[in-house]
């Protein structure tokens, strides 16, 4: 079982506490209501209290999902390697609780393509997709995980884990979400300015053109090979529609210091209702 890395630093270390900070944001954001049906949400992994008001947006429209099984895709912070790293079996803890490995989905993407491996340890001081959980498991009564991290970026490695993603989920019913912050430690009228493009290809739905972005220049998004394995994957799924739901900074909360910001995304891939 993985426990929480980050608990009681990233995001409060009770139950209590952390659903009162998500249900605060969540009333915050404005009721959205999904396009379609939820193929993909692309969204922020900072501390809590930064990125969260940006992520309730996207996690908002889980608000009616009695049960869900989430794809997690993150990068990796502390550990380097090449390929797409699985925690495959068990369980992971937070101070909400236990949230089961969806063992079945995780034995089909381990089958689906080589770049997938089954290696927990790298996933133990990871924060990307832990950050995630504090709403998924407040918000989804019965929730399973799987939970991917990548660590080298190539695009060989970005469209091996796309396609493993689209022959493994295929017909089954779940939501992949990709983690990513975006620029890092600009000031804010540089740092809204990069993510700009950033949020107009999300949006586009063009993977291709962000893609090339990322190869040009990798620090726009310290999740950016995620992203776009994770659109590839939807399209390839059914989503035929991104929507960006919130853009923001975290000078926009706290001491609203805006010389030096991260920037954040929320997003939903959709498909046509059926």
């Amino acid at each position: 079982m993985r426990r929480a890395a980050v608990a009681g630093n990233w995001y409060p270390g009770t139950a209590g506490a952390i659903a009162a900070e998500v249900d605060r944001y969540l009333d915050a954001a404005r009721e959205a209501s999904s396009p379609g049906r939820l193929v993909a949400l692309i969204s922020p992994h900072a501390g809590l209290r930064y990125s969260g008001p940006v992520a309730a947006h996207g996690y908002g429209l889980l608000r009616d999902r009695p049960s869900l099984t989430a794809v997690l895709v993150g990068p990796s912070h502390r550990a380097a390697f090449d390929g797409v790293a699985m925690y495959a079996r068990g369980a992971w803890e937070t101070p909400l609780g236990r949230a089961p490995i969806d063992e079945d989905i995780a034995e089909a993407l381990l089958r689906a393509d080589p770049v997938v491996f089954e290696e927990p340890e790298v996933h133990r001081e990871e924060h990307s997709l832990e950050m995630q959980m504090p709403f998924l498991q407040h918000i989804v009564g019965e929730l399973k995980v799987v939970p991917l991290m990548m660590g080298s970026q190539s695009r060989q490695e970005v469209d091996a884990l796309a396609g493993a993603l689209r022959r493994g989920l295929a017909g089954r019913d779940v939501l992949l979400i990709a983690s990513s912050d975006l620029s890092h430690y600009q000031p804010a009228v540089v740092a809204n300015r990069l993510d700009a493009a950033v949020v107009e290809e999300v949006g586009r739905f063009d993977a291709d053109a962000l893609m090339r972005r990322l190869e040009t220049h990798p620090n726009v998004a310290c999740g950016g090979g995620p992203v776009v394995a994770v659109m590839k994957a939807a399209r390839a799924l059914g989503a035929d529609r991104a929507t960006i739901l919130k853009y923001g900074d975290s000078g926009d909360v706290g001491e609203h210091d805006k010389s030096h910001v991260v920037g954040y995304l929320s997003a939903a891939l959709t498909a046509p209702a059926s």
